[in-house]
């Protein structure tokens, strides 16, 4: 209930700081299903009772709300299921009037629905032109809650359609209760769809809606790639307060089913510095947000993909690379073999962390390709010895050896993977006190092999 005081206090703000919201009433429809599958179990009790437990206390939140009209269509609650669907099972159950009388008798009608019929949603949205009288300056609002798809044949997402070319709503907001994540699809050309997967995200989505609909302010990032197109998606952008390190908003940004960036609502009160989390991040300060607009934000965030790949194979061993801007010792990412990762169009130096070290640099990152870095398979070589002792392994080009690592000085036996290449390894054992009593054994190490080298 804080977190819906709260949204309800920055709606009421809203409302009070810009008289033009004064002079516009939102009328808000909610379409409640009331099919028989609203039976079905979900997080602690049945559907219906946590649709109905939580849309009674979010009507109890809207009664302070000015200019705000709230009125409720049902369906699949008049006629059982069986023997045979009736696909016009919708009813008007409360006609509009202003949220302070309204609230309170949709809440009480909401209690004593029971579920018994079909889902005829198509049908719904077409009766729904009359719910909404003709009335001078008002944004007429539909927000359907359901937990399943049309079940009469009906096409809810080209009524949507023609009713909004029509002027009647603007475009609806479908909140899903319990669906799987796949009808975002089906229910994306009809409205803006919200996936609802427990009670405590049923109450965050309503009044995100209620916030969304009622606010004529919202915005867009659109993240352009080289052709300063907005094809960049698919990552977080962090919204903090201008000049300060307080976060106001994490949004993972998406495209919408219009192929446009998603729409956000944002408190306009305040400027913001944004800060996309590309690698490395794009950002934009003192971002101003004009009220009763739709503000579109533009910020260069052109990709393309690293992929780093092992030719061969050695089991249980994938290297990791430290990944820095060229011109930068800064570590911008540590990324694993067999992994592709996202980078900002330009040029990168790597440092493969294999063994010997294998330093690769200006790799070139371009716009929506992938730049594959392949380099060998280690080697898996193991190195025996009868005690403790002191020893390290060089690369041996015939004319200097070049150090690659120490060996463990209290193990007797140990494994460690090479790159392809020549090696010499020397050693001497803790009890021994003389120089000359040092061990030499050069090798050869192949990609995807294994060896074992005795140090005795």
């Amino acid at each position: 209930m804080l977190r819906i005081n709260r949204i309800l206090i920055f709606v009421i703000i809203l409302f009070s700081i810009n008289k033009n919201y004064s002079q516009v009433t939102n009328r808000i429809l909610f379409i409640f299903d009331d099919s028989y599958s609203m039976y079905g179990s979900w997080n602690s009790n049945i559907k219906i009772e946590v649709a109905k437990k939580v849309m009674g206390e979010f009507l109890d939140s809207l009664k302070n709300i000015p200019n705000l009209e709230l009125a409720l269509r049902c369906y699949g609650h008049t006629t059982f299921i069986k023997p045979e669907r009736n696909c016009k099972d919708t009813k008007l159950e409360v006609p509009f009037d202003d949220a302070v009388t309204n609230s309170e008798k949709i809440k009480q009608r909401i209690k004593k629905l029971e579920p018994l019929g079909t889902t005829p949603i198509a049908y719904s949205l077409g009766e729904c032109v009359n719910d909404f009288t003709p009335k001078a300056n008002v944004r007429n609002i539909v927000i359907l809650i359901t937990d399943g798809i049309e079940e009469c044949g009906g096409n809810p997402c080209q009524v949507s359609i023609d009713l909004q070319k029509k002027g009647i709503f603007i475009r609806p907001f479908v909140i899903g209760v319990g669906l799987d994540v796949k009808f975002a699809d089906v229910f994306g050309c009809m409205g803006k769809f919200y996936d609802v997967s427990n009670e405590a995200n049923f109450k965050d989505v309503l009044n995100l809606v209620l916030t969304e609909a009622i606010n004529q302010t919202t915005v867009q990032v659109d993240l352009l790639d080289i052709l300063k197109k907005p094809t960049e998606t698919d990552v977080n952008m962090t919204f903090y307060e201008a000049g300060t390190n307080t976060i106001k908003y994490n949004y993972l940004h998406t495209i919408n089913h219009r192929g446009n960036s998603d729409t956000l609502v944002l408190n306009p009160n305040i400027n913001y510095d944004l800060v996309v989390h590309t690698l490395p991040n794009a950002e934009k300060k003192n971002i101003h947000i004009t009220k009763g607009i739709h503000n579109v934000i533009k910020v260069d965030a052109p990709q393309g993909y690293l992929k780093l790949e092992l030719d061969g194979s050695i089991e249980r061993y994938l290297p990791t690379t430290i990944v820095r801007k060229t011109g930068s010792l800064k570590t911008l990412n540590v990324q694993d073999f067999g992994k592709t990762d996202k980078y900002i169009v330009g040029k990168y130096d790597l440092e493969i962390l294999t063994l010997p070290r294998i330093k690769l640099n200006e790799v070139e990152i371009k716009q929506s390709t992938t730049n594959i870095i392949k380099v060998p398979a280690s080697g898996a070589v193991t190195f025996t010895r009868l005690g403790t002792g002191f020893g390290s392994v060089y690369e041996d080009d015939g004319q200097k050896l070049t150090w690659v690592c120490n060996l463990n000085n209290n193990l007797q036996n140990e494994v460690i993977y090479l790159q392809p290449g020549k090696y010499k390894a020397v050693f001497r054992y803790e009890f021994a006190k003389e120089s000359t009593k040092t061990v030499e054994r050069n090798f050869i190490v192949n990609s995807s092999s294994s060896i074992k080298i005795n140090l005795n």
